[in-house]
């Protein structure tokens, strides 16, 4: 395979994944609800990145000011619409806390290896910035099938 298949796992450009299980059960944080478990150093740092932007985000609801993962979980989710909102808010911060935790014990791939794009042990995602908003698309072919099957659960879920 020519060197142009190929990414530095350490490239910020690219977002990269494993399919498993996470190690916390959470109704809340989206990213816990994903089977896409992050492998490189910097697929850590966006989602880092991305989990703040959306704690920083402000909604009121109730007459009370929450963070948009809160705010999110009250639109989406049937279960949390039944929840007392205080206790919303104090399981949003423990599975926050409990992600930022499992990330920051997970295995990552070497730092100054290779990955083959068309690597169908990965889900791998180019990082395209747009103004104030990053864009995740899929690299090679094995991701965009996952990505579609997945936006299909989504919407069935939300759906029905």
């Amino acid at each position: 395979m020519s060197e142009d298949n190929k990414i530095n796992v350490n490239d910020i450009n690219y977002a990269v994944y494993k399919l498993g299980n996470w190690k916390n059960n959470y109704e809340i944080n989206q990213i816990g609800l994903s089977k896409e478990i992050p492998v490189t150093k910097p697929t850590i740092t966006h989602i880092k990145f991305s989990m703040d932007e959306i704690r920083k985000s402000q909604f009121d609801i109730s007459n009370k000011t929450v963070n948009g993962f809160v705010a999110i979980a009250f639109q989406l989710n049937p279960k949390i619409q039944d929840m007392d909102l205080e206790d919303v808010i104090e399981l949003e911060q423990k599975e926050f806390d409990n992600i930022i935790d499992e990330l920051d014990n997970l295995e990552l791939l070497d730092e100054n290896s290779t990955i083959d794009l068309d690597d169908e042990n990965y889900l791998i995602y180019k990082l395209e910035k747009e103004c104030h908003v990053t864009t995740s698309i899929p690299a090679n072919e094995h991701t965009k099938k996952y990505y579609e099957d997945e936006m299909k659960r989504i919407d069935d879920a939300v759906l029905n």
